[in-house]
């Protein structure tokens, strides 16, 4: 009897943990996915191996590729990170925003806290939305008082963490902010910033070089801080001021400390790394790794940063419920402020690929970047040659989450990142300072501009001309041979999209410039 009572107890043990069991799996399998955005600063479309990248080896971001869809049309907003971190946020063309462009780290938040930002639609559909890295964005509304919380910022526009740099490397302040304050500030020595003027008695890049283990070329030349001159002028703070080389792994921890703290709730973490951005300052342990001086080496240590994230994804039991996303703001640029080898010791490696241009440009290599989607049992590998753009993230991610939410210029391409797909953006417009150009199916127009044709001081090619420009991508994907004069036809068809999804008449501009 007693082993008649034992064995229906046991039964009942298996049975429900078996039942467990499964309502787990069901559980995880209806849950909605995490989403986590790789977004890299300044990376080439031919920085990376599986893009054409041979001096420079990219083991992990080949893996994603490899494994997920590589996007050989797939383009950031803007051709500079200000611009194309708004449009990612909110589904937005920056242009139709004049506060869009590269940010002083002092400048006031340019995203309207009442705007529905992809965070904040994430979050109405039960996500948890985090930050880690860079912002670059604006941060309260105009002299901030670095001492108290800052706001509004990454918080009121929909994040309910945010660990980050308030807007590049090479700017103050150098400080770590996380959910609005100031990491290890401490009363006694309070932080200041300024864009206008140095404070009394602090040394500049351009006063005290003696100070500088790196040397500026162009612009950086304001306060000094671990022994790199920046763009800004800073006082104070001291037992908050960042460690450069330290950057990277700070970052990164944030970043796994994330996904293992809301690994049981859908997330969306916006993973913000600073490489290749100047100052390239990689750790120790990555200095020499590439053969191509600090900017190659920041490289090869950001992509050291997404395998571990990657593998902690994986450590965690998240890849088949998680989808990745990686990409760049920018285009590439090699020169973009410090004297740092970056030039010298290029050689072979071409940052921009196949493609005209860099950062800045008009040209394809100022908004062509990487770009791969990655969902283990998910997304088949493959290679996508159809046009998506950055800005269709928030249309896409709200078809996937069910939300109902539009966004002014965002088009649901969820079935094209998910690789059912090949039907891809018809007409794009891209940005670069201000210009504004057209990618229509494979044909690309560049309207007049005034200006210089190079930007001398990071020897890229802007795509100033004083006459239309018009490529025939298919045929020419590194844009040599301008078809303006021979297909009118076409021509006329490109100045009419353009004029009409941008709302104006560009001869009329002309016009009115000639004046």
């Amino acid at each position: 009897m007693k082993k008649i009572i034992l064995t229906a107890v046991t039964a009942t043990i298996l049975l429900s943990c078996t039942n467990n069991r499964q309502s787990s799996v069901n559980s995880q399998q209806s849950k909605k996915p995490n989403i986590v955005l790789i977004y890299f600063d300044d990376l080439g479309y031919g920085d990376v191996g599986i893009y054409g990248a041979t001096a420079l080896k990219t083991p992990n971001l080949d893996k994603l590729a490899q494994n997920g869809i590589r996007f050989t049309s797939g383009y950031a907003s803007s051709a500079t990170c200000t611009p194309s971190r708004y449009a990612l946020l909110t589904g937005e063309y920056p242009w139709r925003n004049k506060s869009a462009k590269i940010l002083p780290g002092s400048a006031p938040l340019i995203i309207d806290t009442l705007k529905v930002t992809l965070p904040k639609m994430l979050k109405e559909q039960g996500y948890h939305t985090g930050i880690t890295g860079k912002w670059h964005l604006g941060l309260g509304v105009g002299n901030v008082d670095w001492n108290r919380r800052v706001s509004p910022g990454p918080n009121e526009v929909g994040f309910d963490y945010a660990f980050i740099m308030a807007a590049t490397q090479d700017r103050t302040p150098t400080v770590y902010l996380e959910n609005g304050n100031v990491v290890g500030l401490t009363p006694e020595d309070p932080l200041e910033v300024n864009y206008e003027k140095n404070f009394e008695d602090e040394p500049t890049g351009l006063e005290n070089p003696e100070l500088c283990k790196m040397m500026w070329h162009h612009g950086h030349n304001n306060s000094i801080h671990n022994d790199i001159p920046r763009i800004g002028f800073q006082r104070g703070g001291k037992s908050a001021l960042w460690i450069d080389e330290e950057m990277s792994d700070t970052f990164l921890g944030k970043a796994q400390q994330y996904i293992k703290k809301h690994k049981d709730q859908p997330f969306f973490l916006y993973y913000a790394l600073q490489q290749p951005h100047v100052p390239r300052t990689p750790h120790p342990r990555f200095a020499g790794s590439s053969g191509l001086g600090p900017r190659g080496d920041a490289i090869i240590e950001a992509d050291w940063c997404v395998g571990e994230l990657m593998e902690t994804l994986e450590q965690e039991g998240l890849l088949e419920n998680t989808l990745v996303i990686l990409s760049s703001d920018n285009g590439p640029v090699v020169n973009d402020g410090y004297y740092d080898e970056a030039v010298e010791k290029l050689g072979e490696h071409k940052p921009w690929g196949p493609l005209r241009g860099g950062k800045y440009s008009l040209f394809e290599a100022g908004t062509r970047i990487p770009f791969i989607t990655y969902w283990k049992g998910k997304i088949e590998p493959s290679v996508s040659d159809v046009m998506v753009s950055q800005i269709d993230l928030y249309a896409s991610l709200a078809a996937l989450t069910g939300s109902e939410r539009k966004a002014p210029d965002s088009q649901d391409l969820l079935e094209v990142f998910l690789g059912k797909s090949q039907e891809g953006r018809k007409e794009l417009i891209i940005e670069a300072t201000s210009r504004t150009a057209l990618r229509k199916e494979n044909w690309a127009l560049i309207p007049p501009y005034k200006g210089p044709a190079i930007n001398n001081n990071v020897n890229i090619e802007l795509g100033n001309s004083e006459k239309y420009l018009l490529f025939n991508l298919d045929k020419d994907i590194n844009q040599q041979d301008n078809l303006a004069e021979t297909e009118p036809e076409k021509l006329k068809e490109m100045i009419e999209t353009f004029e009409k999804i941008r709302g104006i008449d560009f001869q009329e501009i002309e016009q009115l410039e000639l004046k």
